[in-house]
């Protein structure tokens, strides 16, 4: 199997998150396809870990680039703010990479991508819960608008919603190049034409609503400082202004109480050569924070 997708940030991660001691375990609680665990596995010949995602596809897939570290790895397939709430563990080291990874916008077929024409899905929990069809086809008009403007920052969202609304009046949007169209379409010929295709905000706007992304980083953070033992540390990418804005004001809160110290006080990002070599990696953002040493 070849990996799909490259792993942002990884010496950073590997010297924030570093083991603490021999018998240290670290919780990738995103693994994908296994990249960070991979170079945490083959640098630290002791450390073991524990890997979750709650892609089975992404799992397998993960599980088959590790299976040579042996009893080093285990994997578990469920989300991971589920999996910090019903685990006993008490990592040393944990890491959330919350991007969604290359393979379900090339190879997935869950119509995660404008640029595919794809079944409307965007459940990364196969089959569970509503799909983005579901989404574009029963929302109102203004929900909708609602929905793309909180999660996609897309200021264009009411015109995008109306054009929707209007074309689901002909035929249910079934697609991603269907709503893509509809999208171009629907904004002005100069906003076409941007960085961005102008289809970005609202495909993202509707993949984190399918999951209930942002609700689930809300919940974890919390989940994994109270597992965290003394001395531990949470390390967490993010990819947009919507996550990193609650891992900064969660981490801050947790200083604030006193028994965390935030070791990022300015988010990590990547390095040039890094962005010019790996373009996905541009917006990404490491921030990291430490339980103290002598904290209970």
């Amino acid at each position: 199997m070849e990996p799909v997708h490259r792993s942002v940030l990884v010496d950073e991660v590997l010297r924030f998150l570093e083991p603490s001691g021999p018998e240290s375990v670290l919780v990738d609680a995103t693994l994908g396809e296994g990249g960070h665990s991979a170079c945490f596995l083959q640098r630290y010949p002791s450390l073991k870990i524990i890997g979750v995602d709650v892609d089975a596809t992404m799992a397998a897939r993960g599980a088959a680039r590790l299976a040579e570290h042996g009893d080093r790895v285990e994997i578990v397939n469920a989300w991971f703010d589920e999996f910090f709430s019903e685990s006993s563990v008490r990592p040393d080291r944990v890491l959330l990479d919350l991007g969604i990874s290359m393979y379900h916008f090339s190879l997935s077929g869950r119509g995660f991508s404008f640029r595919s024409d794809e079944p409307l899905d965007m459940r990364l929990e196969g089959g569970s819960g509503a799909s983005a069809a579901d989404l574009v086809n029963t929302l109102g008009a203004r929900e909708l608008a609602d929905l793309i403007f909180r999660y996609g920052e897309e200021r264009l969202s009411r015109r995008i919603a109306s054009r929707i609304v209007d074309a689901r009046e002909e035929s249910p949007v079934t697609t991603s190049k269907e709503l893509a169209d509809i999208i171009w379409r629907a904004v002005p010929p100069n906003y076409r034409h941007g960085r961005i295709h102008p289809a970005t905000r609202t495909f993202q706007a509707l993949r984190i609503a399918v999951n209930g992304e942002l609700e689930r980083v809300e919940r974890v953070i919390p989940l994994v400082l109270d597992r965290l033992k003394a001395g531990g540390r949470l390390g967490i990418i993010s990819f947009h202004s919507l996550e990193d804005r609650i891992v900064k004001h969660r981490f801050r809160d947790a200083a604030a109480a006193g028994d965390y110290e935030v070791l990022t006080p300015r988010p990590v990002t990547p390095t040039e050569v890094e962005v010019r070599e790996n373009p996905a990696a541009r917006s990404a953002k490491l921030r990291v924070i430490e339980r103290k040493p002598e904290a209970a």
